[in-house]
């Protein structure tokens, strides 16, 4: 499988695949960033349950927003100037953090802009998709989307950086390997990719006619509910598991994003190879299994109280919601390469809507019930009614499965 894997790899540009995963490596650190200090802002701001989950939840709003924008903009003006574009942007949110942010209502503001890092994936997985063959584009992307694990080095190093500095200087420390990244950005990645649409089709296809052939698409919804569920999963849980394991276990904010830095690189590292198997043994039959183990593990979740337990848990959960990132986007290259930004706008809006819903929810029903079991029970029953819709979508004619490449 070793073997397999490095050959798919050397199938097609693979500096264009490495300036991908960079900008969306750095972005990630950026997107995650109010999540990875959430703990030392609430605690200064004394905010309730609720306002923490908005806290951390309203830059994946922010991104949510801004990929449906910047998906059909990365089609037809080039993924490359955009994402430089994007990289600059992400450079003026974090001045306005490190220089602003004296308030939860100000701190909304800020979190609100640094959306515009969760744009990245828009840029970063069309770039991958189109840089190679139709054969690998499962592993491709997958390669390219290891760059959410941007959410472990910011929850790994930024309470670090902000006990040592104060967390408004986390914010100035964070524009060095943005700037870096834009310059090697620029060098690495080709204006068009290899396997890319040529450039006269983009020119003729207006940004309103991407859009609504995306909408008019029937698969489009469903996927999107499927990303909801699996990316909105991984990343709303990145930003929340801080609060969860700081307020209960009464563990520190390093002890907390350590532990949450942990979770990150399982769901990480398991976002290729669910690329790379769905490839070879097609993406439905793989997802049903994926939704239930969900379904299990999160209403399983409530029955234990000590921490290793619930880490235990809390790091297959994290697994399954990453392998099924790398499966979902395997499905949708294959339907919608020539707009995969389009498709990775509209898709990617609805997992980062997931991710905002997902914290606010857990917040909410923490104040409602006084536990986090009920967000977790919530989460469940999610993952148990996307696994039922991917049961009867296989069974469907609508939406054939892509003929695996073991089958090939």
């Amino acid at each position: 499988m070793l073997k397999d894997g490095l050959h798919a790899l050397r199938s097609g540009h693979w500096p264009s695949l490495l300036g991908a995963w960079l900008h969306f490596e750095v972005s990630f650190m950026v997107w995650l960033l109010v999540g990875a200090l959430s703990i030392a802002i609430s605690e200064e701001f004394g905010l309730s349950a609720l306002q923490k989950g908005v806290l951390v939840g309203i830059p994946l709003l922010g991104g949510s927003f801004l990929r449906i924008v910047i998906g059909p903009l990365g089609d037809r003006a080039g993924a490359k100037s955009v994402g430089l574009a994007i990289l600059g942007l992400e450079a003026l949110a974090l001045m306005l953090g490190w220089q602003w942010g004296t308030s939860f209502g100000e701190m909304l503001v800020v979190g609100l802009l640094l959306g515009i890092a969760g744009a990245s994936f828009v840029i970063a997985l069309p770039l991958a998709s189109r840089a190679y063959p139709p054969a690998n584009q499962g592993l491709a992307m997958g390669v390219a989307a290891i760059g959410n694990s941007g959410v472990l080095l910011a929850a790994l190093f930024a309470p670090r950086l902000a006990v040592m500095f104060g967390w408004h200087q986390v914010f100035a420390l964070m524009l060095v390997p943005v700037i870096g990244t834009a310059y090697l950005f620029f060098r690495l990645v080709q204006p068009d990719s290899p396997q890319g649409s040529s450039p006269k089709k983009q020119e003729s296809t207006s940004y309103l006619r991407l859009l609504r052939q995306g909408l008019q698409n029937k698969s489009m919804y469903w996927l999107c509910g499927l990303y909801a569920v699996t990316f909105g999963g991984f990343v709303g849980l990145s930003s929340y598991l801080p609060i969860f394991f700081h307020d209960r276990f009464q563990i520190d904010m390093i002890t907390a994003g350590t532990l949450t830095a942990l979770a990150a690189l399982a769901g990480s590292a398991a976002r290729p190879l669910g690329g790379f198997l769905a490839d070879r043994f097609g993406g439905l039959i793989l997802l049903q299994g994926v939704f239930f183990l969900l379904m299990i593990l999160c209403l399983a979740s409530g029955q234990f109280s000590t921490i290793a337990w619930v880490l235990t848990l809390v790091l297959v959960i994290m697994l399954c919601l990453g392998f099924g990132n790398g499966v979902v986007f395997q499905l949708v290259s294959c339907r919608f390469r020539e707009t995969m930004g389009t498709a990775s706008g509209l898709i990617g809006a609805a997992g980062g809507l997931g991710g905002f819903l997902l914290p606010t929810c857990f917040g909410w029903l923490k104040d409602l019930t006084g536990t986090f079991s009920a967000g977790f029970l919530a989460l469940g029953i999610v993952s148990g009614l996307a696994a039922v819709s991917v049961m009867i979508v296989q069974r469907s004619t609508w939406f054939a499965s892509p003929k695996p490449a073991s089958e090939s």
